[in-house]
């Protein structure tokens, strides 16, 4: 998908190109992130499983909190991307 860019410098030329529209973030179980998630909430449960200072509703809030950083990064990730399904609607 592409673009066109015009330009103008301090003369008054005009500059007219083509550019490439690339969207800057991958879907979200592509990401490393998502993979780094997965791990925490697996490490989270097992060590509640083999830790009996670790009981179930602890575990549980952690594993809360770790969905509420993970939605909040990737809505930080999101927020200064380029989505195509969002192009201009004139």
């Amino acid at each position: 998908m592409s673009s066109t860019a015009v330009n103008r410098d301090r003369t008054g030329r005009v500059e007219v190109r083509d550019r490439a529209v690339v969207e800057e973030t991958k879907i979200a179980f592509k990401t490393t992130e998502f993979l780094a998630y997965l791990a925490t909430i697996a490490g989270v449960l097992v060590a509640a499983a083999v830790d009996d200072t670790i009981d179930a509703r602890l575990a549980w809030i952690l594993v809360t909190a770790l969905g509420i950083g993970y939605m909040l990064s990737r809505g930080f990730a999101k927020s200064g991307s380029i989505n195509r399904d969002y192009g201009d609607r004139t």
